[in-house]
């Protein structure tokens, strides 16, 4: 499956980049007890509702591929974009190159996760993205996306 680009927003300093990794676009069908029955479409539609309430506009995008999330951070630093909301899902916990690129950019960076890394299994407890970003929202479900993106607004 290729990466999926759910929308687009172009205003600079008004778009909120939000990217999600790896196996998030089964939102809604893996593991429902842990993720809810929400798809990334339904997560999609409620952020552009809410962000076009806030006057922003949102580029949501999904891969299963680090460097596509890579491209990605420094596309929205070269758009202006005001900030990143990123599901890095398991790369969270693995990846030198997502931590570089946050390193890297200018655009604040807010990590998501619809579960609570903490309260899973021990590999999930070490979040390499954390010390990088802006902060953290976490085990609200879906929810933690429009919490990000009202924290993305106040920044």
């Amino acid at each position: 499956m290729g990466d999926i680009i759910l929308s687009q927003g172009k205003s600079a300093r008004k778009t909120v980049f939000v990217l999600n990794g790896p196996n998030l676009n089964l939102l809604g069908m893996r593991e429902p007890e842990i993720y809810g029955s929400d798809t990334l479409d339904d997560i999609a539609g409620r952020l552009e509702d809410q962000a076009q309430e806030m006057g922003l506009e949102v580029d949501i995008r999904q891969s299963n591929h680090e460097g596509h999330l890579v491209d990605w951070l420094h596309e929205a630093a070269a758009e202006e974009a005001l900030a990143v909301i990123l599901n890095a899902g398991a790369f969270t916990h693995t990846s030198i190159a997502l931590y570089d690129a946050i390193l890297a950019i200018d655009v604040p960076v807010i990590e998501v996760h619809i579960s609570n890394p903490a309260a899973r299994e021990e590999f999930r407890h070490k979040s390499l993205i954390a010390p990088v970003a802006k902060g953290t929202i976490c085990g609200f479900g879906a929810l933690s996306y429009e919490l990000a993106l009202d924290a993305a607004r106040k920044l």
